[in-house]
């Protein structure tokens, strides 16, 4: 693929594709998937001899976050979904920690990292508002 090809796929009109799961209706999924995304663009950033390093982690700890929202809504009962979301809460703690130590290391900027926690914060308190939802049932 050339760097002029979009990754998106064409469609022939402009509405929104159906959703057909339950937790593609979910707004937390949403943003994840979001956040996720930027996560995957702002990696460019880091220097090259991080490919396995810091780059490399803060993918594998972004992309759970979605990952375990989708899971969890596959399961039978409230308190399997909810173990879930703590593992995609417990994977958003570990994005922060990455994104302030990328700062440390001048990596990227003080303000993509505060713009970036943000963003995390808000899919945090959109997951953990979602497992407050469920323990009140």
């Amino acid at each position: 693929m050339t760097a002029s090809h979009s990754r998106k796929p064409h469609r022939a009109n402009s509405k929104p594709a159906k959703r057909g799961y339950k937790f593609e209706r979910l707004v937390a999924w949403q943003r994840a998937m979001d956040f996720c995304t930027r996560a995957y663009e702002e990696r460019k950033r880091f220097p090259r001899e991080e490919l396995y390093g810091l780059t490399s982690q803060l993918r594998r700890a972004s992309v759970p976050i979605p990952l375990n929202i989708a899971e969890g809504c596959g399961c039978d009962s409230d308190k399997g979904f909810a173990q879930f979301l703590t593992v995609a809460l417990r994977s958003q703690y570990e994005v922060v920690t990455i994104l302030r130590l990328a700062e440390r290391l001048g990596y990227i900027s003080k303000e993509l990292s505060q713009q970036m926690e943000e963003d995390c914060s808000e899919v945090g308190k959109l997951v953990q508002g979602l497992r407050h939802s469920l323990s009140q049932d």
